[in-house]
């Protein structure tokens, strides 16, 4: 009997569709049909046992299905990415079910931040119609700045000089090392970091802390508000408290999570 002849076919197909999983960070219904050539039917009905079996979530804020650190029980290549965000969801869509306002979770890619997973599904007064996969920059965005002012030194050396070459014209203060250093400490003073008020959107603003692993910036998590709705001052005062509870909630999550 020949290898293929010897397959259970489900299995096989079980396989394809957590490989095709595994390979996007957010799979539809259809993404994974044109991935795999899978019958949509069959799809649904992987889906739902993967999902079962915890190795699947579906999340609609994020437009679809995705890989959970279940999936390390069959292979090392589950990376941390899904994982801060597997453990952050729960905490940011709290912070949006109690201030209504967006959170957002975003992690390095590169040189930027990457948001991986936003509440703006769930806030009823969101600034922004989708923020989920955005790149932001680590030198004028709250959700950069908080991951650049708290990263190891060492860490911030290599992300200084990458970001000394980039064209973007929001990193262009990078190209100015000893003051852009200068400008962070305020931010590592006082625990949390704003976005630039001289970029767009400037009618709202956010506030952004650090998900930190021992002296390791795992993710940075942020709530956007809009200027005109409370002064600086109230905003800091009410939701970097919880903002600071949140990302030290993430980390024990994560720490269960990876048990």
């Amino acid at each position: 009997m020949s290898p293929a002849a010897d397959q259970v076919q489900s299995v096989t197909r079980a396989l394809d569709l957590l490989q095709a999983l595994n390979r996007q960070k957010v799979a539809s219904i259809k993404q994974l049909h044109d991935t795999t050539g899978l019958p949509k039917p069959t799809i649904v009905r992987l889906l739902r046992t993967l999902t079962v079996r915890g190795y699947v979530v579906n999340d609609p804020r994020q437009g679809g299905y995705s890989v959970t650190s279940q999936v390390r029980a069959l292979s090392c290549g589950f990376h941390g990415d899904p994982l801060v965000v597997e453990a952050g969801r729960a905490w940011a869509i709290d912070l949006t079910r109690r201030f209504k306002w967006p959170a957002a979770i975003a992690v390095l890619d590169e040189d930027a931040m990457t948001v991986r997973f936003s509440t703006i599904p769930d806030s009823p007064i969101s600034p922004f119609h989708g923020t989920v996969g955005l790149r932001l920059s680590l030198v004028s965005r709250s959700l950069g700045r908080a991951y650049l002012a708290f990263c190891p030194a060492a860490e911030r050396n290599i992300l200084l000089q990458m970001l000394s070459a980039s064209k973007d014209p929001e990193d262009a203060s990078a190209r100015r090392p000893t003051a852009l250093l200068r400008s962070l400490q305020p931010i590592r003073s006082q625990g949390f970091a704003e976005r630039d008020p001289t970029v767009e959107p400037k009618s709202s603003s956010t506030l952004a802390v650090p998900v930190m692993d021992g002296d390791r910036v795992l993710a940075t998590l942020g709530l956007t508000y809009f200027t005109s709705a409370m002064k600086r001052a109230q905003a800091v005062e009410l939701y970097v408290p919880h903002l600071r509870e949140a990302a030290e909630n993430i980390t024990r999550s994560i720490s269960r999570l990876g048990s």
